[in-house]
Parts: C-alpha cells; sequence; structure tokens
C-alpha cells in the first residue's frame, strides 16, 4: 500500500479516538475536575508540610505534575479504547483490513496523543491563577512537550492494551501502572528529598522526563538535563511503539491460524 493511503488509514483511526472522547461527557468533565482537585484542594494542604522558603510556592511546584497527571490518565484511557474494541469487534475489522499493523498503532497512538495533549492545553489555561506567567514562546514549546510526553504514554499503554483480552484485566493492570508511575515522577515532591531506592524507580520511570520537560519550560526549576528528557522519551516511546506493533502482528497471525482451523 501507498504512503498516503496508509497516512489516511491512521488519520481516521486517529479521528475516531477524538470522536468517541467528546461523545463521553464524563471524560470531557473529568478532565477538568481532577486538575481542580490536585491544585485547589491537595495542593494548600500539602504545600502547608512541604512549604518552600525558595522559589515557587508548592501549588506552583505542583503544576507541571498536575499535566503529568492529565496526560497520563488521557494516554492510557485512550488505550484503553483498544480493549473495548476488542471485544466489540472492532479490531478484528482492522487486522483484517489491508493495512500495516504499525498504521493501526500509530493511528491510536495519533489519536491519544492528540487527547491528552488538548487535555494538558486546557489545564494550562488555570497557570495565571497560580502566577505563574506563559510567553508565547512557552506555550508553544509546552505543546511540544505535551506532545512528546503523550505519545510516550500512549505508547506504552498501548504496548499492554495490545495483549490485554478484558476491560476487567486492563482495569486491574493499569492500577499497578498508573498510580505508581505518578508518585514516582517527581510530580509531587523534589525527586533529589526522595531515598535511594526509590530514585532509582523515579529514574526508571518514563514520566518523569515528561514531567521534568513541563518544569524547564514553566519553572526553570528542573532535575535532569533538558537534552536527557528528550532522549528519553524519544528512545522509550519507540520501543514501546515496535512492541505493540509486533503485538499486534503477532495477534494478527493467531487470527489467521484460527480459520484455518
Amino acid at each position: 500500500m501507498s504512503f498516503a493511503t496508509n497516512a489516511r488509514a491512521a488519520r481516521s483511526i486517529a479521528t475516531r479516538e477524538l470522536r468517541r472522547f467528546f461523545r463521553q461527557k464524563s471524560r470531557v468533565w473529568s478532565t477538568f475536575a481532577r486538575p481542580l482537585f490536585w491544585l485547589f484542594v491537595v495542593g494548600p494542604g500539602f504545600g502547608r508540610f512541604l512549604a518552600r522558603t525558595d522559589g515557587p510556592s508548592y501549588q506552583q511546584f505542583l503544576f507541571p505534575g498536575v499535566l503529568g497527571i492529565v496526560v497520563l490518565f488521557g494516554s492510557i484511557l485512550s488505550a484503553l479504547s483498544t480493549v473495548s474494541d476488542r471485544e466489540l469487534g472492532s479490531v478484528r475489522a482492522m487486522l483484517i483490513a489491508p493495512i500495516p499493523r504499525s498504521t493501526i498503532v500509530l493511528g491510536k497512538v495519533m489519536g491519544g496523543a492528540a487527547l491528552a495533549s488538548l487535555q494538558g492545553l486546557t489545564v494550562l489555561l488555570l497557570a495565571p491563577l497560580l502566577s505563574i506567567p506563559l510567553s508565547t514562546a512557552q506555550v508553544f514549546s509546552i505543546i511540544g512537550c505535551l506532545l512528546l510526553t503523550s505519545i510516550t504514554i500512549c505508547s506504552l499503554g498501548m504496548m499492554l492494551a495490545a495483549r490485554i483480552d478484558s476491560l476487567e484485566n486492563f482495569s486491574a493492570i493499569m492500577n499497578f501502572v498508573i498510580f505508581p508511575m505518578f508518585f514516582l515522577s517527581g510530580g509531587l515532591y523534589p525527586v533529589k528529598l526522595l531515598p535511594e531506592p526509590l530514585r532509582l524507580l523515579v529514574a526508571i520511570n518514563p514520566l518523569t522526563y515528561g514531567i521534568d520537560l513541563f518544569k524547564h519550560v514553566l519553572l526553570n526549576a528542573a532535575e535532569f538535563p533538558f537534552a536527557v528528557d528528550i532522549g528519553v522519551l524519544l528512545v522509550v516511546s519507540l520501543i514501546a511503539a515496535t512492541g505493540a506493533t509486533l503485538l499486534f502482528d503477532k495477534e494478527s497471525k493467531l487470527m489467521r491460524t484460527a480459520k484455518v482451523r
């Protein structure tokens, strides 16, 4: 198939993900409810115990972490649609279509990343309430950071969802993925304050580097070099997307074997 045909197929899959999101009103409202809870309920409470004498206030420090959790939930829930599609038969229809498995993964990741980035941008509107100034250059920079982080998390979610056959199993696994990823990402407290074993877990968590990118742009108070953040996210997204593609290809081969039998 030509590149143009594959591009159209990926765009159609991505567009389907966007339409599904806006039809699910509860997901739309949770985009606003979750960050408001963290910033204006959890933030002030934690801030009393983690008062900062220099640099940004605790709520300002928390803001990149809130962007991170919005991207995390948005990306993982987009991957969840793959599991529901499998139960409804939509994945089977895509697998028998004359398109490469990489196109299916690309379309799913594109749609999920676009949704997660859009949700992150809506949260960015809260920055003035926390006295975080935003220039035009910062807004464009944060858009790029949101996209890269969303692509990475979506790719990881797709790799997990590619071999999960029920929503119940997906939910159980996500409980052991989402919350550890967030709490061990440096979004709630500086990494340097953690004990050494936990710092190691933070260092292997890809969300850590996405949140650190947000800190670079918004607060100029990052904990890792900018190039390291970009490099880790690019490598992880490439590995995860490749893994998801291979797993989808394996699924299509299993389907063909079942037909032969």
